[in-house]
């Protein structure tokens, strides 16, 4: 047996099979392409779905990779054994259609006996129990005896109807140290001892849905073997995370804990959980994953969350994740080195949403620990659903984590009653979302040959092929009456993609129609809504159409402008950047992206700059129409969360920017005339917004800026260009005049204490000084008696201010005047009490306000009776 890394092991298998002439291609993102069937990749083989289905023809018909997964199925059982993972890498062997199970055996024994030695007569095969050509190849071709063969029901490989078929799987005894010590315990024990490390599927079926299995023509070889499990036999470890691939993380948060690993179990456990789920948080944000409430993004926030709630059971109250970005990124430096490219936008990820999370878990955690004692109290082992939603929707609590929690208190979650509530909370926010203009009551369309009807953008003329009204089909609709038109042939652009749809008129020989809005259903079919403004219009008629060129000209610019900044984003923030979201509308362009902190003013310059060179260089914005392929092998952008057809439209600005987009746009760069940025803000977790405007727009705020700064410099008595010296020159004055002011205050303040100080009244050994000051806040009223405590010796001070129609009054004692029975408190409290008002504080201290500020004098002699009174 060869001791190596895992970077080595990693490098040998591959190279091992490119030897065997695989195509080795690097790892596919995390984020599946083009399958919605997938949240995340889980297999090697996920990526290659379409090869194996005959749907799409591979590069090579042998291909071999080292592919980044992501599992939550067992995600309670990470730390808690020595193989579960969240993330982990599956090393892979791929035939479609080439070699067989013969030489995936041959190949596999190979590797293992002879590339990274391990000892033959640890190694067991596991089969399908009527696999026997399997069986024959490991038993005369191999040369594994038959007691080392076990047949077993459960290998076989299917999900669902599709390509299938037996498996056999190899397993390496590591001892009867490792095993569970009972008498039985063989392969398939649920115990250490018998080790999976390398799985061949064999593809031979494919299963109907009737269950039928009829043998493929092209057969396929679907190999997986975890990195982690055969790394930690070649180290000699007891578990996977004892390895090179994660063991310096447990290193590093056992550091930071000050815990020690090996002593205590539960420590391992969260040493371990935050490890794999360092790993993993780090590898998903550098593939374009960020933390949300919804699909791929909230993995990453449970994750992200459940190693946050581990750091805490063992110590660690503050965000400690993000500096475990830099070791997982040196340990992936060689496989994936987007890693350490782009780990300091990972770290700031990872750091924004772990302090958000720790501004709620406490509380959160507060009040669970409060329903688990009330249950307890109650010998209830069951938390309800709407309490569990309440923490999910109020503490950001993903429900797993509160499950979490409660089994370890033997409890459980009412898992149907969350459901419930988080049902009813989508359809109050569903019904909250809701405005007029969306409750259009659509008409029945069945009998509509939609097939039939067609956009054109230069359309002048059609038919009305349907009017409706109020959700009914009508022959005619007149003057003043709302309605929904459908034509064969529309030259309205429909609202979608984030950009506004068309407005205009439609006129007929008795009647005309002004259009408001512009639609389209699920099934492509676009609609008007619009009002008739004159006459009557019937069903059937010829009609002129006449769409707002203006309007739309505008939207196109602001359009392409969306592009153009996109692009812009990328080149002055990062790759990182991808569009979150946007609005297109005639007046100004909204567009959303991906960014962990604000823009700053430098660079929002830099993006105006960048887009208004391109506007200026009149670069032609082509169109065309391809298929999704084609479409990635020029470059093209696809917007995350839309969906394409297998035919697509790309929109290209010269080499600067090609995108899928469906949307109306110029012919030339120029034709946007000029961009501005309005604003910049955050929106949500790791997303930024800019505002911009172009064409019109930009001008009209270019001469709003202008007539501000024209009413500036005639207020400063300046022309435009001279107006920042002038207001240096002010500031500075300011600055002056604010010295002088504070010269003059001191010199007021020294006198008014030298006042009270030489008509303090003497009570025994104590001082008191009193009186009424001029002081603008109650910060203000605190120095001066300060001061005139710091000269009287021993005593108290009682002082009053009137401001803004009201009076503060401070009372301070020294420590012997405390001792001789003076209360500040008490005293400040009686003078407030006085002049219609409140207040308190300590013996030594204390201050208070009255809204009579006309009983201020009245007030300050009640309270130097209350003093005299106190002394002993």
């Amino acid at each position: 047996m060869i001791i190596m890394t895992g970077n080595e092991l990693r490098n040998k298998f591959l190279q091992f099979f490119k030897s065997k002439d695989h195509l080795v291609l690097p790892s596919y993102p995390l984020i599946p392409e083009n399958d919605p069937t997938l949240l995340l990749i889980g297999a090697g083989m996920a990526p290659f779905k379409p090869f194996f289905t005959g749907k799409m023809k591979p590069p090579q018909p042998r291909i071999s990779t080292s592919q980044k997964c992501v599992r939550t199925g067992d995600i309670e059982n990470v730390g808690r054994t020595a193989r579960h993972h969240t993330f982990f890498e599956m090393l892979g062997n791929f035939s479609f259609g080439d070699y067989f199970k013969k030489e995936a055996i041959a190949w596999a024994w190979e590797f293992l006996t002879e590339q990274i030695n391990l000892p033959k007569d640890k190694l067991w095969i596991t089969i399908h129990t009527q696999d026997d050509e399997a069986y024959h190849i490991w038993l005369n071709d191999i040369g594994i005896p038959a007691e080392r063969i076990v047949r077993l029901e459960d290998n076989f490989w299917e999900i669902g109807p599709g390509p299938c078929g037996p498996c056999s799987e190899i397993h390496i005894d590591l001892g009867e140290a490792r095993g569970c010590g009972k008498d039985d315990c063989k392969v398939g024990c649920n115990c250490d001892r018998y080790l999976e490390i390398w799985n061949l599927v064999f593809t031979q079926y494919d299963r109907d849905e009737a269950g039928n299995y009829t043998p493929l023509a092209k057969k396929n070889i679907d190999t997986g073997a975890g990195l982690e499990r055969i790394a930690s036999v070649l180290q000699n470890k007891p578990s996977n995370f004892e390895t090179d691939l994660l063991f310096p993380m447990i290193e590093h948060t056992a550091q930071v804990a000050n815990v020690t690993y090996g002593q205590l179990p539960k420590t391992d456990v969260s040493l371990k959980v935050i490890a794999d789920h360092a790993r993993s948080m780090t590898v998903m944000i550098a593939d374009g994953i960020l933390p949300s409430n919804e699909g791929r993004g909230y993995v990453l926030r449970r994750i992200l969350r459940r190693a946050v709630r581990h750091g805490r059971l063992m110590g660690i109250e503050k965000p400690f994740l993000a500096p475990i970005v830099d070791i997982v990124a040196g340990i992936f430096a060689e496989p994936f080195p987007d890693l350490a490219d782009r780990k300091e936008y990972i770290k700031k990820v990872i750091q924004l949403e772990e302090e958000r999370f720790h501004t709620t878990l406490a509380q959160g955690l507060e009040l669970l620990t409060g329903h688990i004692n009330t249950l307890r109290q109650a010998e209830k082992n069951t938390l309800d659903g709407a309490t569990g939603f309440k923490l999910y929707d109020t503490y950001g609590f993903p429900w797993e984590l509160t499950q979490e929690i409660l089994a370890d208190y033997d409890m459980e979650l009412d898992k149907t009653g969350f459901d419930l509530a988080m049902k009813e909370q989508r359809e109050r926010a569903r019904a909250a979302r809701t405005d007029v203009e969306s409750k259009v009551i659509l008409p029945d369309l069945s009998q509509l040959a939609t097939d039939k009807l067609s956009v054109k953008e230069n359309a002048e003329t059609a038919k009305l092929v349907l009017l409706a009204k109020e959700g009914n089909v009508v022959n005619e609709i007149h003057d003043g009456e709302e309605v929904l038109i459908i034509l064969d042939v529309t030259p309205f652009h429909a609202e979608g993609g984030g950009q506004v749809g068309d407005i205009g008129q439609i006129t007929g020989a008795m009647g005309k129609a002004e259009v408001l809005q512009t639609r389209k259903l699920p099934d492509g079919t676009t609609y008007q809504l619009g009002i008739v403004t004159e006459g009557f219009l019937k069903a059937g008629e010829a009609v002129a159409l006449t769409v707002d060129g203006s309007r739309r000209r505008a939207v196109a610019r602001n359009h392409t402008a969306t592009h153009l900044l996109h692009a812009a984003l990328k080149t002055v923030l990062g790759d990182h950047v991808n569009q979150a979201g946007s609005q297109v509308g005639p007046d100004r362009l909204r567009f959303d992206f991906s960014h962990f902190e604000a823009v700053t003013p430098q660079q929002q310059t830099e993006l105006e700059a960048i887009v208004n060179k391109v506007i200026l260089d009149n670069l032609h914005v082509g169109i065309i129409e391809t298929t999704q392929d084609v479409a990635k092998e020029m470059g093209a952008t696809a917007l995350f969360g839309e969906k394409y057809g297998d035919q697509v439209r790309v929109v290209m600005v010269d080499n600067f920017s090609r995108e899928l987009c469906g949307g109306t746009h110029v012919g030339s760069t120029a034709e946007i005339g000029l961009f501005r940025i309005v604003s910049e803000a955050g929106v949500g977790s790791g997303v930024r917004r800019i505002e911009a405007v172009t064409g019109f727009g930009a001008i009209e705020l270019v001469k709003t800026h202008e007539q501000i700064l024209s009413e500036v410099a005639m207020t400063l008595k300046t022309r435009p260009e001279d107006v920042n010296a002038r207001i240096d020159t002010l500031l500075s004055r300011v600055k002056e005049l604010e010295k002088e002011i504070a010269v003059q205050n001191t010199k007021l303040a020294k006198g008014v204490v030298d006042e009270l100080v030489a008509n303090c009244l003497q009570v025994g050994t104590l001082k008191i000084a009193a009186g009424q000051v001029e002081a603008s806040d109650m910060d203000n009223l605190r120095n001066v008696a300060d001061l005139v405590r710091d000269r009287i010796g021993d005593g108290v001070v009682v002082l009053g201010a009137v401001s803004d129609s009201k009076v503060n009054f401070v009372v301070m004692a020294t420590k012997e005047a405390v001792a001789q029975g003076i209360h500040a408190g008490n005293i400040v409290k009686a003078a407030a009490k006085a002049a219609g008002g409140g207040g308190g504080g300590r013996a030594d201290m204390a201050q208070a306000g009255g809204k009579e500020p006309e009983k201020a004098a009245e007030a300050l002699k009640l309270a130097v009776e209350v003093a005299q009174s106190q002394v002993k």
